[in-house]
């Protein structure tokens, strides 16, 4: 995610803080400070009620990095690469790999809301001690409001509606019985547009009626409707390229050469690249090395560009998405989806032979017939788990 600032990690996974991440911070901590605490234990200061307001808006936040850990960490249990968790102002996210089985997929879902559970019963657990064991109302509110706020946390997550868990939950269940994974993620994605619509109007309604919380519900709704969609897209698209090999998609390249001047590759080369958003570039034996943009070398100041060797500011190859020619097409999107600004290079016995851009799937998805209806499950070798 963009703006974002690595913390640490997580189940061995890079933990990333979204510059939106103190809002939510600020909006828990008024909101505690302003009605919550004051109602559940009264008769306290107004410096007290801020200064726990803040700790309860970090445990919280610490609760929503706990909940996307356990994702993390199940689907690293079952061999699914995880990129990294992201705290953001409505919530967290983690970017993994796709599952490879509906089982892998439904546990790794499931397991988020099953955490927040968990802490939700041990706040409330703590609650009842502070409160009522060791006299300490303050505290035990605190822990009463995060015990009811994870549970209803976990609740909001097992909605049936993509991208939340229960979205994620209810593809794996239509994936298992239909035994298309795409077919699935279609319907878990109307169901997350349709649930996102619901809380956007929702939002709107409460927000008229001058409720504080109707924006938050609306920017919820509008961050669900954009992803669901998104993911609607993205499915209908390999249902289209399903069983298409790279060869079919990729596009000829034109290459340059790593050890020319920058001067002289922007007056030689680049200026044949036409609508090519990347350059590849290769060492002195014709093996790709890494790629350029026109605006990269065109950074280089004018002074130096004689000077300056192209392998100097080009990016490494290791920054591409490499693909042979006989890979299905939806195997390389997959990985091409961990690294979405990387460009996917096309390389047969160390040479490369195309590239593979958004325009290049858009053709080649026209130039198909429709995909062909998939057989019922029990029609298909090797379904059951």
């Amino acid at each position: 995610m963009n703006g974002s600032l690595e913390i640490g990690h997580v189940a061995g996974v890079p933990l990333r803080l979204h510059w939106s991440a103190p809002l939510l911070v600020v909006v828990l901590s008024i909101g505690l400070a302003g009605s919550v605490l004051p109602a559940w234990a009264p008769g306290h200061s107004a410096s007290a009620y801020r200064l726990w307001a803040v700790v309860g808006a970090l445990l919280l936040t610490a609760s929503l990095i706990a909940h996307e850990g356990g994702h993390a960490l199940v689907a690293r249990r079952f061999k699914i690469a995880v990129k990294d968790v992201t705290v953001f102002a409505l919530g967290g996210v983690t970017r993994m790999a796709s599952a490879t089985t509906p089982r892998s997929q439904g546990l790794v879902a499931g397991v988020g809301p099953l955490i927040s559970l968990v802490l939700g019963g041990l706040c409330l657990g703590g609650s009842v001690l502070a409160r009522d064991v060791l006299h300490w109302p303050l505290p035990g509110g605190l822990l009463l409001w995060g015990g009811w706020t994870n549970i209803l946390l976990a609740a909001f997550n097992l909605l049936p509606a993509a991208p939340l868990d229960g979205g994620r939950v209810l593809q794996a269940l239509i994936w298992r019985i239909r035994g298309d994974r795409e077919r699935a993620a279609q319907a878990s994605g109307r169901c997350g547009q349709v649930t996102g619509a619901v809380f956007l109007a929702g939002g709107l309604f409460e927000s008229l009626r001058g409720t504080g919380s109707g924006l938050w519900l609306g920017l919820i709704g509008l961050f669900v409707v954009v992803v669901a969609s998104a993911e609607v897209r993205r499915a209908q698209l390999f249902a289209s390229l399903r069983g298409l090999p790279v060869a079919e998609a990729m596009r000829p390249v034109l290459t340059g050469q790593e050890w020319q001047s920058v001067d002289r590759f922007l007056t030689e080369t680049a200026g044949h690249a036409g609508d090519q958003p990347v350059i590849p570039v290769t060492d002195l034996d014709g093996r790709p090395s890494g790629y350029v943009t026109v605006p990269l070398l065109r950074a280089v100041p004018e002074v130096l560009r004689p000077t300056t060797r192209v392998r100097d500011v080009a990016a490494p190859l290791e920054r591409c998405v490499l693909a042979g020619p006989e890979e299905k097409i939806t195997e390389v999107l997959e990985r091409a989806a961990m690294s979405p600004s990387a460009p996917v290079l096309v390389i047969d016995h160390h040479r490369l032979v195309g590239m593979v851009t958004g325009a290049d799937l858009a053709s080649a998805r026209g130039r198909l017939p429709d995909p062909p209806e998939r057989p019922p499950p029990d029609a298909r070798a090797g379904h059951g788990h």
